[in-house]
């Protein structure tokens, strides 16, 4: 539960079967909560709903109240999240839903109590429903070259040629999108284009760090929060830019985000170090830098979430990779050391350290968004700093991460347990996605498989609905161009060698780069190799002909 739950007059439990429990044995709904340490609309629905007295004594008399922080639960947010925060569902004492909704101000949640109670009074649990996504297998088809023409297509049609990026209401920056677009030369100038708009709307120049998002077309409306895996990967995608391009403005972006994640969001252990989960938004950000020196920034939240990490030291080594930043890479090695011997066991990953855990809070082990996000952080470690360890850690993890897999080929987002709605199945695609590129990475670099084959299976689980695919969900065509076409794989000689280092500057951010004992490099795309290259340009030129 949220630090912030106690400020209110709501006596909340904690997301568990005790709970539930309580709200069958009194026959009463459940109010579900579900907030984010870094959410100012949170705070704000705290402070002018849940501390209303004739509120709290309401919810106490014909309800069971539960507060669950979305960032340490993400099996629950995925499951009553109706499309932000704070999340706010009614459910029958079974985990069903009875309505949902998001902030709602004092008159809006007294109306929806009321409309609850009248519910819940003439039909019971028979007014509950399960989410579809719960019921529906995910829809299967054929990986093919289509899913790449496809979303090229959604790049192209659905770019915002005014003001960058992609949509005609709020704008996201879309990273993968922009990863996507930057490496195809059709949509290119997409891809640089929105890179401009994000650096000149969403970054903040003076305590470095982007912005969430914006509500209007025009990067108006910024919502001021800086989450850890929304800037890892924006400094993917600005490192991603500068591969490409070599514009220097993109280098410094991603520069200065790498300075704040290091600063503001390192959180120091003993002799460990990690990354915190966030920082909230507000009024701060608003006030000149003058005025800044003497305000208190915003909270940030120290949580050590392993997703997040696995995310964050992908970035910073893959900034590291095109810059020779090593500082970065320094950190990045550090905060998975810690999540490592922390928060993993026989290759499986608990979201968060134990010993963070309030009170009775249920902590998760097994989660698909952490075995796929540290997976993506090791195999990247391997590329760029060799050595067996983050290879011999990403196969443990790789192997709990398979058996997650059901007999749609796709991957659960965890263990098929828990109260409410957990026992049911959820295949979320975003995570399916990055499991499977992290798997293209680990069968390139052991050459096993199983890995390719898995990898192989949850894309084919989605492919039904490619043709549907908005350009949100770019990095599903990402993935399923990598296996349907093979990724160039650069065979090299150890890390930091000339040749290494020349491989993973090669204009294709899709690569996977093998450091080995070997004296030369190859470069392969499928089952045709290149010549051996003894020098830098020699594998540039190999690389070449190769595409």
């Amino acid at each position: 539960m949220d630090d912030a739950a106690a400020d209110t007059l709501v006596d909340w439990r904690e997301w568990g079967a005790e709970a539930f429990a309580v709200a069958d044995r009194r026959g009463c709904p459940v109010l579900l909560s579900v907030t984010a340490p870094w959410c100012t609309h949170c705070r704000e629905m705290d402070a002018e709903t849940y501390s209303e007295p004739r509120v709290a004594a309401h919810l106490s008399d014909g309800f069971v109240p539960v507060r669950v922080d979305a960032d340490r639960q993400p099996r629950v947010r995925e499951r009553y999240n109706v499309g932000g925060f704070p999340a706010t569902a009614f459910l029958t004492p079974d985990g069903e839903v009875l309505t949902a909704a998001g902030y709602l101000g004092l008159t809006g949640f007294r109306d929806i109590l009321d409309s609850v109670r009248h519910t819940w009074d003439a039909k019971g649990t028979g007014a509950g429903s399960i989410p579809r996504a719960l019921d529906d297998e995910p829809p299967a088809g054929e990986v093919t070259a289509q899913v790449e023409a496809h979303m090229v297509d959604r790049v192209t049609g659905g770019f915002d040629g005014e003001f960058g990026g992609w949509g005609e209401g709020a704008k996201f920056p879309l990273p993968r999108a922009i990863e996507f677009a930057a490496k195809r030369e059709r949509t290119r100038d997409h891809a640089t284009r929105t890179l401009e708009a994000v650096h000149a709307h969403l970054l903040d120049t003076y305590d470095g760090g982007f912005y969430r998002y914006a509500d209007s077309r025009d990067w108006s409306g910024l919502h001021r929060e800086k989450l850890l895996d929304e800037n890892a990967a924006l400094v993917r995608a600005f490192a991603t830019g500068y591969l490409y391009t070599g514009e220097a403005t993109y280098r410094e972006a991603a520069a200065a985000t790498v300075d704040y994640l290091t600063t503001d969001l390192w959180t120091e252990a003993g002799d460990r170090g990690a990354f915190a989960g966030g920082q909230a938004g507000g009024g701060y950000y608003t006030l000149p830098a003058s005025e800044r020196e003497d305000a208190d920034p915003p909270h940030v939240d120290r949580t050590v979430l392993a997703d997040r990490n696995g995310l964050a030291a992908d970035a910073l080594l893959r900034f590291a990779a095109v810059t020779d930043h090593d500082p970065a890479a320094r950190y990045a090695e550090r905060a998975l050391e810690t999540v490592l011997a922390e928060l993993v066991a026989d290759g499986e990953v608990t979201h968060v350290p134990p010993a963070a855990a309030d009170g009775d809070e249920r902590v998760e082990s097994g989660l698909l968004v952490d075995q796929a996000r540290l997976l993506t952080g090791l195999t990247t470690a391997a590329q760029v700093r060799g050595g067996d360890r983050w290879l011999d850690a990403a196969r443990e993890v790789a192997d709990a991460l398979l058996d997650l897999a059901d007999d749609t080929g796709a991957f659960r987002d965890g263990p098929a347990e828990g109260p409410g709605l957990l026992d049911r199945p959820l295949r979320p695609l975003d995570t399916n996605v990055e499991a499977a590129d992290a798997l293209i990475d680990l069968a390139a670099l052991t050459g096993t498989d199983r890995y390719r084959e898995a990898a192989a299976a949850a894309l084919s689980a989605f492919a039904g609905a490619a043709g549907r695919m908005g350009v949100e969900v770019a990095g599903y065509a990402t993935a399923c161009a990598r296996h349907a076409n093979g990724p160039l794989v650069v065979e090299t000689p150890p890390a930091g060698s000339d040749l290494h280092r020349a491989a993973l500057r090669l204009a294709d951010h899709e690569k996977v780069v093998v450091p080995s004992d070997r004296e030369d490099a190859v470069a392969r795309r499928g089952t045709t190799a290149t010549d051996p290259a003894t020098d830098p340009e020699a594998l540039a030129d190999a690389v070449a002909m190769l595409d």
